[in-house]
């Protein structure tokens, strides 16, 4: 008999999200004194802390003689599985895959906040959706199934009375990374797509439509998109380098905020070195219009985007997510 990974019964998108959360809590390998600190993110606009803080050197500078090792991700599913393998001790990532981790009582734990906001729905010029409603029978694209984006789309769907063929609906959801959903659309292989910044609004400069800004993908856009996650026996080994990246990604999100010019050319610097391609300063700066960056950690927003968690079929309650904050 085939044993199964998991000691509770689990849905079936819950055993894929609660697969993620082990991934992420995975013991830190070497949790003494470390030498490095292996820092994951996401080449989007979302994750522009981080972008920052690599383009100005900023990390490093605050890690001193201690190594930086950033580490590019397309989505939280390979960015769990690093976890997975002890690759990571400190990610930007979206709320799913750590909620989903606390979801399950392990000991990840929420340092700060990072982005808000800053994801649209696009639909393909000639697919004939203008609305929400007409998303029925089409093909929607998410980074990852189970990310912030994927439980987003399930809430949008359930309000507007439509369901994804997992759920015995009609509205079928893929995973694409961002980056990719330009050659999906050019090859229609999506109809639509919930995108994180600045790929919104690169397919928006395309001639694409956005029917979902971010305000009305949920929560009139006062809700995380990413955040700053850490290994907890990581943390509780290395303190002072916790409190060093915390400094310098309080730094990033306020250089952001005080030098949005300034901030646009380096986060494009940054994306340019990451994808090959370098945005249009002017799209780039319609994606930044989009998101909020902050070090906040909005726990009511969390709460209810634990409730979506469970409401997508991801987990099977909702955790206190309080104790999960390191202080």
């Amino acid at each position: 008999m085939r044993r199964s990974l998991f000691p509770l019964p689990v849905t079936r998108r819950a055993s894929q999200a609660a697969l993620a959360a082990i991934l992420i809590l995975t013991p830190h390998a070497t949790a003494q004194s470390a030498t490095t600190v292996r820092l994951g993110f996401f080449p989007n606009l979302t994750h522009a802390p981080a972008l920052i803080g690599l383009e100005r050197g900023t990390f490093q500078k605050a890690l001193g003689n201690v190594k930086l090792d950033p580490k590019q991700f397309v989505s939280g599913t390979t960015l769990t599985e690093a976890f997975a393998a002890g690759q990571i001790d400190i990610a930007y990532v979206g709320p799913g895959p750590a909620i989903s981790a606390a979801a399950r009582g392990m000991p990840v734990q929420f340092l700060a906040g990072a982005s808000e906001a800053g994801a649209v729905l696009v639909a393909r010029k000639d697919s004939g959706i203008t609305s929400y409603k007409d998303l029925a029978g089409k093909t929607v694209a998410v980074p990852s199934l189970g990310n912030t984006q994927d439980i987003s789309l399930r809430h949008i769907l359930k309000e507007q009375g439509l369901k994804s063929k997992s759920d015995g609906g009609d509205v079928t959801i893929v995973p694409i990374p961002p980056a990719d959903t330009l050659a999906a659309f050019a090859g229609k292989r999506a109809d639509a797509t919930l995108v994180p910044e600045p790929w919104g609004a690169v397919l928006e400069a395309q001639g694409n439509k956005v029917i979902g800004s971010e305000k009305t993908v949920w929560r009139d856009g006062k809700y995380p998109t990413t955040i700053v996650i850490v290994n907890a026996k990581f943390a509780d080994a290395n303190p002072t380098l916790v409190a060093a990246f915390l400094k310098a990604h309080t730094e990033a999100v306020a250089y952001l905020t005080k030098n949005p010019a300034a901030a646009q050319t380096a986060v494009n610097s940054q994306l340019e070195k990451l994808t090959g391609d370098k945005i249009d300063l002017r799209v780039l700066q319609r994606a930044f219009a989009r998101t909020r960056f902050t070090t906040a950690l909005d726990l009511d927003a969390l709460k209810e985007y634990a409730a979506l968690n469970v409401e997508a079929g991801y987990a099977r309650s909702a955790p206190d997510l309080a104790p999960f904050i390191r202080k």
